[in-house]
């Protein structure tokens, strides 16, 4: 009998910009992994960004221009294939403590997934945010039954960027869309329908964790209208985004936007916003497509 195969290596990339508590408590939750990531690369645009050396000894860290798409990219870059899957983890993630040593058995055990998305147990992206106390005790509840039994997988086109894994043999030539500045709203499915040519990609149980939805360091509200208009044509005619898919995005935001303006939750800047879409919608009229335009606005 044969010995048991080593598990995959699994590396883990954050990018992360002014948020130096958040990337502190993430790699807190890293080190208490049931299988320890082989690598974990912190992508920031400045020294400011980090947590004190303490709190991400370790961790290797890659200075990068700012935006979400060429720090992840500049992670790529340092991790250079020495992986068997590559995890990208928003830095306001709270991960299960199983999440690696599932993800690695996930990819093992099924050659053909390129790519997956986890189950996020609570995701405070469209509220206030959730609380990191209350995001580690709905993480403890979920792991208090034991790793996941990884019986769900369902076939999607997008995956979910605050907590989606790619097989790395699979990237030769990939990278995500640096057009995309800033937060790089859309970058996650963009990217994920590029992976999807060469594999399965999967929403999964396999692994899980609670968004928290910090909203500091996000973009402004103008920046945001604007992307929500000009990235979802962009991909349309890039070919990364279904024509159903970018009309849904482009109109409920719209719609959305101008609705919820009369009475705008406080941690939304509603106004910001709605001047933001009519931006992209004047631009598309004068015939550009410039999702890159929102680092002047």
């Amino acid at each position: 009998m044969g010995l048991p195969s080593a598990p995959l290596r699994v590396a883990v990339i954050i990018a992360s910009t002014g948020r130096p508590d958040c990337i502190a408590t993430i790699v807190r939750h890293l080190r208490a992994q049931t299988l320890a990531p082989s690598r974990i690369i912190l992508s920031v645009a400045a020294d400011r960004d980090l947590p004190a050396p303490s709190a991400r000894e370790g961790c290797e860290v890659v200075i990068a221009p700012r935006g979400l798409p060429a720090q992840r990219n500049a992670g790529l870059a340092v991790l250079a294939g020495d992986s068997d899957v590559v995890a990208f983890f928003d830095d306001d993630f709270v991960p299960s403590r199983f999440a690696v040593e599932t993800l690695s058995s996930l990819f093992a055990q099924h050659p053909d997934i390129a790519g997956a998305t986890g189950h996020v147990l609570a995701d405070g992206i469209k509220t206030p945010g959730i609380p990191a106390g209350r995001a580690e005790r709905l993480v403890e509840e979920h792991d208090c039954h034991g790793p996941p039994s990884m019986t769900y997988l369902r076939d999607v086109h997008g995956l979910y960027g605050c907590n989606m894994a790619y097989r790395t043999a699979l990237l030769g030539g990939l990278r995500f869309d640096e057009r995309l500045k800033l937060y790089g709203w859309q970058e996650d499915v963009d990217f994920a329908s590029q992976v999807s040519r060469r594999g399965r990609t999967v929403e999964t149980d396999a692994f899980a964790g609670v968004h928290l939805g910090t909203k500091s360091g996000r973009t402004s509200g103008v920046r945001l209208g604007y992307s929500q208009i000009q990235n979802p044509l962009y991909l349309l005619r890039k070919g990364t985004m279904r024509p159903g898919k970018a009309w849904k995005l482009m109109s409920r935001n719209l719609v959305m936007n101008h609705v919820r303006s009369l009475w705008p939750e406080p941690w939304v800047d509603r106004f910001g916003r709605v001047r933001g879409n009519w931006l992209g919608f004047a631009d598309l009229l004068r015939g550009r497509l410039t999702p890159e335009r929102i680092e002047e606005l």
